[in-house]
């Protein structure tokens, strides 16, 4: 039941197999806890020791066999914790070498929910104002919810502006949409002629095109096509107000 967050926290499977035995049995001998755990007696006396290196589980020592019982499970907060500060001690030159390696003009592409989280974090990086053309309240899927909430925080505090020109169909999908938008919005609706199932997004020097989005979801064979050009993203933004002024006001 919990191995995948065991695994996650970077116990192997055996580790973790052991760990959620020996918190459902308690204190047990290795033929038991390889029973148990469905892990031959080699393995599981392998296992074991890594936990005890780790600090999940501690030996009883005994003249006839020694036995294991499992680290109260806030031993896991700690281990959660300690791997964060590792990243954190390495971030900043992650970041710097990131930065650095990135070519003026570059295209690539994201697929799906978690293509969208990258774009959040790619929006976050570049920190200026977004514009939409054919928006359609994908970002309110609520499968990414938590992302979009995350993204939306330090949005507001990097005071990011969001003008989008909205697909004229969000109205009959989702007819308060707008109202309830939780960044810093500025909107107009396209013509109802040019309703579409893409999008063209443009931040700072990137411009993004979604390809087979519905109102208020993201498809997981969405595709973004990210195009990175300073030239190219003023084009488009010239574009874009050109669009914004033939378009119907609130």
């Amino acid at each position: 039941m919990y191995q995948e967050i065991f695994e996650n926290l970077g116990l192997s499977p055996n580790e973790a197999k052991i760990y959620e035995s020996l918190i459902d049995i308690g204190e047990s001998g290795i033929s038991d806890i390889a029973v148990n755990a469905n892990i031959h007696r080699r393995n599981a006396y392998d296992a074991i020791h890594r936990l005890i290196e780790k600090g999940l589980v501690f030996q009883i020592f005994s003249s006839k066999e020694n036995k294991y019982n499992a680290v109260d499970p806030d031993k896991l907060l700690e281990l959660y914790s300690e791997r964060e500060q590792k990243l954190q001690r390495i971030l900043p030159e992650l970041k710097k070498k990131f930065t650095q390696r990135h070519a003026p003009q570059e295209a690539y592409i994201y697929q799906g929910l978690e293509g969208q989280k990258n774009i959040f974090r790619d929006m976050l990086r570049v920190g200026q104002d977004s514009y939409f053309v054919g928006a359609k309240g994908g970002w309110y899927d609520p499968r990414i919810e938590a992302a979009r909430q995350a993204f939306f925080k330090e949005a507001k505090k990097k005071n990011i502006k969001f003008i989008q020109l909205f697909d004229p169909n969000i109205k009959e999908v989702l007819p308060n949409f707008p109202k309830y938008f939780e960044g810093d919005l500025k909107y107009r609706f396209l013509p109802k002629e040019y309703a579409s199932n893409s999008v063209i997004h443009i931040f700072g020097d990137y411009v993004i095109t979604y390809t087979g989005l519905s109102i208020g979801k993201i498809e997981e064979n969405t595709v973004f096509f990210v195009l990175h050009s300073k030239d190219l993203a003023e084009s488009y933004r010239k574009w874009f107000w050109f669009m914004w002024n033939l378009s119907k006001k609130n």
